[in-house]
C-alpha cells in the first residue's frame, strides 16, 4: 500500500531518555504529549508505536531521533552530507508498513568524522519555518553540542562537541564535583569562565577551579557556574574562530540558549535564539510533503 501523510500522521521525536509526541492533522499540531519512554527505557518498540497509536489515533507514524540509532528500534543508515529534505525523505528507514525512521546525517567534509541523529529534523525545519537565513551557522546545545554551517537550506557540514556530556561528568566525578552543586546562570562567574575558555588551556584551566578554592579565589557558590562559562567559552572560540557569519542562530530552550547567547556575545557575535520544538515541527512536515 502507499502510505500518506498529506493529511494526518503521528510524529515522533525518540530521543535517549525522553519522547516527544505530536499528532499532525493538516499541517498543524493539534495534540503534544512528552514522557521519559526513551529509547534506553524501551525493549519492545513495536509495542510502544502501538499504544501511541491507540492514544492518539490509527495513524501513519513518523519517527526521528535515537530511536533510529542501533540502541532504538531498528539502526537507519546516515545519509552523507551535504543533505536536505529530499535526502532525508529518500532516506527513510521503514520498520513497519506504516512506522518510519528518519534517517540521521553524517560527514567527512573536512576529514574528521561525525555524525548526528534527531538533530537534523529540527536544522532543516529552521530554515524552512523562517527562524534562520538559507545560509547560517545554527548551535544546538546540549550533552553533544552540535555546530552546523547551512548553505542553501541543506546541511553542508557540523561539529559536535562533547561539552554538556563534560559539565555532567565533572559535576558528578572526580576532584571538582564537590565543588559544582551550585546553580549556572549568566553573572559575573560565568562570564568570567567563558573568558577563562577563550584560553582553549581546559585541563589547566579546570584544574584552576580547584585552585581557586584553596586560595579562597572564588567561593564554591560560583564554581559550577564558572566551569560551566569556562566550558562553553572554550566551545565557542572553538567554532566562533574561523566562522563567517556575524549572528549564530540557536535551537534550544531559553535557559541554555541563555548561556549560549552570552558566550557568543563576548566573542562579539550577536545570536539569535529560536524554538527547538517549532523548528522540529517545520523539519518534520517538510519531510512528511515529500512521502509519496
Amino acid at each position: 500500500m502507499v502510505v500518506s501523510f498529506s493529511g494526518s500522521f503521528l510524529a515522533v521525536d525518540w530521543g535517549t531518555t525522553n519522547r516527544r509526541v505530536f499528532v499532525i492533522e493538516n499541517g498543524a499540531v493539534t495534540h503534544t504529549e512528552r514522557d521519559d519512554k526513551g529509547v534506553t527505557s524501551v525493549t519492545d518498540f513495536a509495542a510502544e508505536a502501538a499504544g501511541i497509536r491507540a492514544r492518539h489515533g490509527d495513524l501513519p507514524l513518523l519517527m526521528a531521533g535515537m530511536v533510529g540509532a542501533n540502541i532504538g528500534w531498528a539502526p537507519a543508515p546516515y545519509v552523507a552530507a551535504p543533505a536536505g529534505i529530499a535526502e532525508l525523505a529518500a532516506g527513510l528507514l521503514w520498520v513497519e508498513e506504516r512506522s518510519a525512521i528518519v534517517p540521521g546525517v553524517s560527514t567527512m567534509v573536512t576529514g574528521r568524522p561525525d555524525v548526528m541523529r534527531g538533530e537534523e529534523v529540527q536544522l532543516l525545519g529552521a530554515v524552512r519555518a523562517g527562524l534562520a537565513p538559507a545560509d547560517a551557522l545554527l548551535v544546538q546545545p546540549g550533552t553533544h553540542c552540535k555546530w552546523v554551517e547551512m548553505v542553501d537550506g541543506r546541511i553542508a557540514d557540523f561539529t559536535t562537541a562533547m561539552t554538556g556530556e563534560l559539565f555532567a561528568t565533572l559535576r558528578k566525578h572526580g576532584l571538582l564535583a564537590a565543588q559544582l552543586g551550585g546553580e549556572v546562570h549568566v553573572g559575573p562567574a560565568f562570564h568570567a569562565g567563558v573568558e577563562e575558555g577563550r584560553k582553549r588551556d581546559l585541563a589547566a584551566s579546570l584544574f584552576g577551579i580547584r585552585a581557586a578554592k584553596m586560595l579562597g579565589v572564588r567561593d564554591d557558590a560560583d564554581a559550577a557556574a564558572f566551569a560551566s562559562g569556562l566550558l562553553i567559552g572554550s566551545d565557542v572560540a572553538a567554532r566562533l574562530e574561523h566562522a563567517g557569519h556575524d549572528t549564530v542562530h540557536i535551537l534550544a530552550d531559553p535557559m541554555l540558549g541563555g548561556l549560549y547567547a552570552a558566550a557568543i556575545g563576548a566573542q562579539g557575535r550577536e545570536a539569535v535564539i529560536a524554538s527547538s520544538h517549532d523548528a522540529f515541527v517545520a523539519g518534520i512536515l517538510a519531510i512528511a510533503e515529500q512521502i509519496a
